[in-house]
């Protein structure tokens, strides 16, 4: 057994890392006749076809089923959706509206009802492929979820609740240990368009991601060695309630885990993190962590000697009824290329003014205080390579300030090819967007399940930097795959702070 100090989460981030004089041996076969299908499937049960309420106009008397219908079809549908077939040799690629590392989507969507004159009230789960509700348990479920989510207020409000789960081997069967990471960024990608089309849905998410997870899992009959509760999302009712309601208390903390085996087997550290991560009870330490909580946001990247370029800006116009964004989700994809070309340093400025800047666009209609996990752990960097009024270098970027701080000068485009693993996307992108976190603050304040929230949440933001850029039309790719000490090398950020996420932006090479 271990016998140091170092916390279950640090030691995997560490394990987990890509190094250069490793990576070949990583590069194993693929056995693509073993791969997971990317679609669950219930045999039984009460099937709900959502298709008929796609693509017809929005019933404007909101009294009639067939409005509510349409309400869930648009909220699924452009969340988690199908977005293209494709077809090539073998097995048709289905896309989805939220992007995936490797097309892999771990991510399962359940729908839980109290009981509805819509929805009896019971279990449904989501089927992206059929675009259909499977009600697979005709029962009571609201108590126990309310017991497993510790009796948030919000829930005594709301009549329906998303649950969003992984099953673990649909990334780990590329990603192998690595998967955990991306199976959350994943999440956060499916949280991004959660929020915002709830805007267009007229439904509030509210984000859960403490809980007992041992007892959801039970409440959904999942396998615990092969799927996981990630979050809970009650969705309340703009319709028939209007906020401000107390919000749950989103994020809550693990234990902190010391004690574990040294020689933990590659294909047993997911597991062994992702168990040591579930909160068992916290009723006895709720309101000492209620007390405790700070969330104050630390200007860490202030210096007074390095340059400040202010990046305030006017909001993104998402058109009338927000029909940009409905547009937008349908045709996003990941960009394979980029020609090497500038952005406009004003559509660098709209992209973090949308992201990170929601209360400006409560008069378009979206929530102006989104959900989130814990932003105050996150710090961004942008490594700017192609930017038309914006120096070549690195920068600290400060949302409360709204500006950027340059903190290296150098063009990096050799570096930033050579971190992303060789791939052109970070050779040739105008801007690379960093998310990073200092992990053992991080889980001081919330144990070791504080690694899922960080990938929760960077994956949230950049989901929201996709379709922002996809809006402006610029090309944009997420990366999950990198040298992690090279990235803190190029930023000239310290050795111990993590890096979770990149998200690459720039001028889409086309043919």
């Amino acid at each position: 057994m271990s016998d140091s100090s170092v916390p279950l989460a640090i030691h995997y981030h560490e394990r987990t890392k890509y190094h250069p004089d490793t990576i070949a041996a990583r590069n194993k076969p693929l056995d693509w006749s073993n791969q997971p299908s990317p679609f669950k499937s219930y045999q039984i049960g009460t099937v709900y076809d959502l298709k008929p309420y796609l693509n017809s106009p929005l019933d404007q008397d909101v009294t009639t089923e067939n409005h509510q219908w349409q309400r869930l079809s648009r909220l699924f549908a452009y969340s988690y959706g199908l977005t293209a077939k494709i077809t090539a040799m073998g097995d048709p690629i289905y896309l989805r509206a939220a992007p995936s590392a490797g097309g892999l989507y771990p991510a399962e969507v359940y729908l839980l009802s109290k009981g509805t004159p819509l929805l009896n009230a019971g279990l449904y789960s989501y089927q992206p492929k059929t675009h259909t509700l499977v009600h697979f348990w005709e029962n009571e479920v609201w108590q126990s979820l309310q017991e497993a989510c510790f009796e948030p207020s919000i829930l005594e409000i709301t009549d329906l609740a998303i649950i969003t789960t992984a099953i673990f081997q649909r990334s780990a069967w590329r990603y192998e240990a690595r998967a955990y990471r991306r199976i959350f960024l994943d999440t956060g990608h499916l949280l991004g368009n959660i929020e915002l089309f709830g805007a267009m849905t007229a439904y509030r998410p509210y984000l859960i991601g403490g809980f007992q997870d041992l007892a959801l899992n039970d409440l959904l009959y999942l396998d615990p060695e092969q799927e996981g509760v990630v979050t809970v999302i009650p969705l309340l009712d703009l319709e028939h309630h209007f906020p401000p309601f107390p919000a749950p208390i989103t994020a809550l903390p693990s234990d902190i885990e010391t004690e574990y085996p040294e020689d933990i087997a590659e294909g047993e550290l997911l597991s062994y993190l992702h168990n040591a991560s579930e909160i068992i009870d916290i009723e006895d330490r709720l309101q000492t962590f209620k007390e405790n909580q700070q969330k104050s946001l630390e200007d860490n990247y202030n210096f007074p000697f390095c340059l400040k370029i202010s990046v305030k800006t006017n909001s993104i116009d998402w058109g009338e009824q927000l029909s940009g964004l409905e547009r937008t989700i349908l045709q996003r994809r990941s960009t394979r290329a980029y020609n090497g070309g500038e952005i406009k340093i004003e559509e660098l400025k709209a992209l973090l003014h949308f992201t990170y800047h929601p209360e400006d666009y409560s008069k378009q209609g979206f929530d102006s205080e989104p959900d989130y996990c814990d932003l105050s752990l996150l710090e961004t960097f942008i490594a700017v390579s192609g930017v038309k009024g914006l120096e070549e270098g690195c920068y600290h970027y400060s949302p409360q300030c709204q500006e950027l701080r340059q903190i290296r000068f150098k063009n990096f485009r050799r570096e930033l090819h050579y971190l992303c693993l060789g791939q052109e996307l970070g050779r040739d992108a105008s801007v690379i967007i960093f998310h990073t976190a200092d992990l053992k603050k991080a889980i001081a304040r919330y144990g070791e399940r504080a690694y899922r929230y960080l990938h929760l949440d960077a994956g949230h933001l950049g989901q929201k930097l996709n379709l922002a850029a996809i809006y402006l039309n610029l090309g944009v790719s997420g990366i999950a795959g990198f040298f992690d000490n090279q990235v803190n090398e190029v930023l000239g950020i310290p050795a111990d702070e993590a890096v979770i996420y990149l998200t690459t932006i720039g001028q889409a090479k086309w043919g």
